[in-house]
């Protein structure tokens, strides 16, 4: 237990991301034509350094070189997630520096993504650049995505409202999706667990004419596997029956314009609760269980209009029903949101220009107090969100850059929002850079983002005021260098400094009642501050080593009292051990995760579950043979320290022997009564998790492709 405790201590430095380069293109309709590469300007299948800079889009919506963006963007291949294979993106995400899948519900175990430190509904997910994921769906939307369609994911974190609007506050999460004419003609990918989970990714291409090709993609996952390995009568992992197609096109048109359509649909069957629930069960009070039924579909798209100037017509629009059953509470919503954009490229001397104007329409809609109308019966939320920004990135001198940035929205309901935006680079040398970035954030209100704790039916929502649109002031200051060995190996080094200042945040509030979750605009303020580093490893021996770590404290300052942000670490870390043995085509790959402490929500001062979670650590091995033609085969072990969070503590789901709180006695003011069947005055609720309850279990797959 010691040498545990020690390695785990050991690797708390080990953290990272894989961040890779291609070759410097300016015209985005050349994005999708770059090789993919692995780890920090080194090719995947060579020792040999090759120097080249993957191309972003991200950071200034424009197709640059890493290097040579103002802004600074990481960015992911498909080849480090599968060093820990996983069924979907929103998993994988657990191996990036800053980047957290963060589970808000013991049951259900819906969630929502973290991006150094901030929750869910600050990050802006999009796929190919159009904003589909938001809101209700940002965590189905980023499951069943096939992994064999990926591209590349990038990463920008900070504000980015300036260009993308709403949400964008703590950072975004662009997704790219391979382009047709490049990917193989079929590829798939196949794994199973111990634990019963089976996962199928495929995808292939056919040309549907001389002018159009088509990618097609398919992926399948389900668990039925009812574990209860912590002994309260309660699933430890949600069962799950899920299936998402997702279909790309790409037309050639003249003078190699871009055209491009995608459209997804994925449907998801997904429950938990006490181990002998069944359907026959759902919404009664007779055995607790909260199942989701979710239909998505989503359609996007770029078109390149036919102009002597560069101008590009982006759309999207995304369709979402949930219809869920939280113990006897029903929750049935329906989310519509259309998003259109033009903008337009042009670049004159010095000055690289992007002006653009945007919409967004947001239709929501549910059978909660959220669109309740204040004469009673329903009033579903209609808002209208349009846009325009304009940015210019000024070459000032070979080693200087300036971009100047601004935007201004125009909500239905809160009116105008002003946000401007600035960044400096500084080629300091060949190899090192130095970048300033400073800007604005805002986040139109709504509530029920990701924040699936308010539907357990164990709390009622309250909200107190008229809420108003959150906004954010960030600076950044990031450091980016590189180093070349004689010998042949490689050093990356990327550092960043951050700070960010909220005013009207929203912030539920856990402790004042335990039945309920009360919603306000903080009437004070909060800060996000840290710093993140980065490092990557190549050596000539084939080992790679991707390390990394994030400082940081997440406060909310109110009424001259600061106390630490819910469910935020103040520390995380990530890494990536890798290693070829050539002879026997054999490469190994250990990958992990760190946290620190975090304060957690607890009932009631009477409450025996640890106020603060412990420090924790989910590490894997995996094995991947290639010494077979277009087959390479898989397997490994994932949370080899068998952690889950149920450790030091009596349980996890207060009260999980009387979901309904049949046995609960309440006071006149609504306080629960302590007696001797209910000791430490609780109710039922299942929101106490910090992270994933599956502990330690093996994994074989096989992937194949074919070109």
């Amino acid at each position: 237990m010691k040498y545990i405790h020690f390695l785990t201590g050991l690797l708390f430095f080990l953290a990272g991301t894989e961040l890779i380069h291609a070759q410097n293109l300016s015209d985005s309709a050349f994005i999708d034509k770059l090789p993919l590469t692995g780890t920090l300007g080194l090719k995947t299948d060579s020792t040999t350094l090759s120097g080249i800079d993957e191309v972003v889009i991200s950071g200034t919506m424009k197709a640059v070189s890493r290097l040579d963006s103002p802004v600074p963007v990481e960015v992911y291949s498909p080849l480090y997630f599968r060093k820990n294979p996983t069924p979907n993106i929103f998993e994988a995400l657990q191996n990036i520096n800053g980047v957290r899948p963060q589970l808000n519900c013991n049951i259900c175990n819906t969630g929502d993504i973290h991006i150094n430190g901030l929750e869910g509904p600050y990050t802006m997910v999009l796929i190919d650049g159009m904003p589909i994921v938001s809101s209700l769906g940002t965590v189905y939307g980023l499951s069943g995505i096939p992994n064999s369609l990926v591209e590349r994911i990038e990463i920008v974190k900070g504000p980015a409202s300036s260009l993308y609007g709403s949400e964008a506050v703590g950072g975004l999460i662009n997704i790219i999706t391979k382009k047709p004419i490049n990917a193989p003609l079929f590829s798939a990918d196949i794994f199973s667990t111990t634990w019963g989970e089976h996962n199928l990714d495929f995808a292939f291409k056919v040309n549907a004419s001389k002018k159009a090709t088509v990618l097609t993609g398919i992926n399948y996952f389900n668990f039925q596997n009812r574990v209860d390995n912590n002994a309260d009568h309660f699933t430890d992992v949600t069962l799950q029956n899920r299936i998402s197609v997702f279909q790309k096109w790409n037309f050639n048109r003249h003078n190699n314009r871009i055209f491009s359509m995608a459209a997804r649909y994925m449907y998801e069957d997904r429950w938990g609760g006490d181990i002998d629930w069944n359907k026959s069960y759902r919404g009664g009070n007779t055995v607790y269980g909260e199942s989701i039924y979710t239909n998505r579909a989503e359609l996007f798209g770029t078109y390149q209009l036919p102009t002597k100037e560069k101008l590009f017509l982006g759309f999207s629009f995304v369709n979402h029903d949930q219809d869920s059953r939280y113990g006897t509470t029903s929750y049935i919503a329906n989310q519509k949101i259309a998003f259109g954009q033009l903008t337009w490229d042009k670049t004159l001397n010095r000055h690289d220009l992007l002006a653009g104007l945007a919409v967004r329409y947001t239709y929501y809609d549910d059978n909660t107090v959220t669109t309740a109308a204040p004469e009673g019966g329903n009033a579903p939320d209609k808002s209208w969100l349009p846009g325009v920004f304009i940015q210019d990135e000024i070459k000032l001198s070979e080693k200087h850059k300036l971009l100047l940035g601004v935007r201004y929205d125009h909500n239905t309901v809160h009116g105008g929002i002003f946000t401007p935006r600035f960044a400096y680079k500084w080629n300091l040398s060949e190899n090192s850079i130095l970048r300033l970035n400073a800007g604005t954030g805002f986040r139109v209100v709504n509530l029920f983002t990701e924040d699936h704790a308010a539907l357990t039916g164990a709390r009622e929502i309250v909200i107190l005021n008229d809420l108003k649109p959150e906004k954010s002031y960030n600076v950044n200051l990031n450091f980016l260098k590189k180093v070349y060995f004689s010998s042949g190996g490689f050093v990356g080094f990327d550092a960043t400094a951050f700070f960010t200042y909220f005013t009207n945040r929203i912030v539920p509030d856990y402790e004042a009642d335990p039945n309920e979750i009360v919603y306000d605009n903080l009437s004070g303020y909060a800060v996000s501050k840290g710093i993140s580093f980065n490092v990557d490893f190549t050596f000539i021996n084939s080992l790679k080593l991707i390390v990394g770590g994030t400082l940081m404290e997440n406060s909310i300052s109110e009424n001259g009292i600061k106390t630490q942000q819910m469910l935020t670490e103040k520390f995380s870390g990530t890494w990536a051990i890798s290693y070829k043995i050539k002879p026997l085509d054999i490469a190994v790959d250990y990958t992990g995760n760190v946290y620190s402490p975090m304060r957690l929500p607890l009932l009631g001062h009477l409450d025996p579950r640890r106020s603060e979670s412990p420090w924790w650590s989910i590490q894997n091995i995996q094995f991947t043979y290639s010494g077979f033609k277009n087959i390479e085969i898989y397997g490994g072990v994932k949370n080899l320290l068998n952690w889950t969070p149920n450790r030091g503590n009596p349980f996890l789901i207060a009260r999980a022997h009387d979901p309904f709180d049949k046995n609960v006695i309440f006071d006149a003011q609504g306080g629960v009564v302590q007696t001797q069947e209910n000791p430490y005055a609780l109710t039922f609720d299942p929101t106490y998790i910090y992270g994933p309850n599956q502990g330690i279990r093996g994994f074989f797959g096989i992937r194949f492709t074919l070109n």
